[in-house]
């Protein structure tokens, strides 16, 4: 499963790691970057919103064909340990990660940087140098079983009582329109403000548990393109949680299709 990795143990990997910067190419080359670092910045792997509009499943997901040039560009194999990172507390990195999941490389082998670029530069040496990358081929192989639910299982969670339905956005988006009996945890209630990295664990479990989101339950995640519950679906499964739906399509899609929503 993808899991947090400290920054001592990112530096004493080494080699061992493909390190991922998934900020801006500006920021990877104006503000410096984790050596060994690659830039693979957000934009490249997203497809547009009106992709999140079809019915096809795959929401923002990029076209298989894209990703793999990505990667391997990026000198990434299927076998490659990848530790991914941003400068927004984890939330677009986890978004990479997820893709790398949902598009087949082994979840074991993702890792989210606890923290982020500000925390590391406090602590760590940054380079502006681009290390030389051998490009490989990359190929994808979807997974057999994959955490993505359509909006038929997401409508009938919010009357299940063995699940959670979880708008992981803000509290303003959430009162102006959610689907029918999802809880509101925005993805940043998981943050420590000091660190920029993950509560935690009893803290994070404490704040899970206030808003309903237990071990014992199924849990289904939306937010509104699929960026804000990467974030909290690494979170969950880094946790122990085992049964976590991930709503690919998530509001974009939902609305898209004309389907009810409740406003606080």
């Amino acid at each position: 499963m993808t899991d947090f990795v400290s920054a001592e143990w990112v530096a004493s990997q080494g080699e061992a790691i493909r390190i991922v910067d998934v900020r801006d190419a500006w920021e990877y080359d104006g503000l410096g970057h984790l050596p060994g670092a690659v830039s693979v910045p957000f934009d490249s792997f997203r497809a547009d919103e009106h992709g999140a509009e079809s019915d096809d499943g795959d929401g923002m997901l990029p076209d298989e064909d894209d990703w793999a040039q990505l990667l391997s560009e990026a000198g990434i194999t299927p076998e490659s340990e990848i530790v991914a990172y941003d400068d927004h507390h984890g939330v677009f990195a986890a978004r990479f990660l997820v893709t790398a999941e949902l598009l087949g490389h082994d979840p074991e082998r993702l890792h989210l940087l606890d923290g982020d670029f500000s925390s590391w530069q406090l602590e760590r040496e940054t380079t502006s140098e681009t290390p030389a990358v051998e490009p490989t081929d990359y190929g994808v192989t979807r997974p057999d079983s994959t955490p993505l639910v359509g909006p038929d299982v997401v409508a009938d969670a919010g009357d299940d009582p063995d699940a959670v339905l979880v708008d992981t956005r803000e509290d303003e988006e959430y009162d102006a329109g959610h689907i029918p009996g999802a809880v509101l945890l925005d993805w940043r209630d998981l943050v420590d403000d000091e660190t920029r990295g993950l509560l935690p664990r009893e803290e994070a479990l404490s704040v899970l548990e206030r808003a309903g989101i237990v071990p014992e339950k199924r849990v289904v995640l939306y937010c509104n393109t699929a960026r804000r519950i990467s974030h909290t679906y690494v979170v969950l499964r880094h946790l122990g949680f085992e049964r976590v739906d991930f709503y690919e399509g998530s509001l974009t899609e939902w609305e898209a299709q004309g389907r009810p929503l409740e406003t606080n």
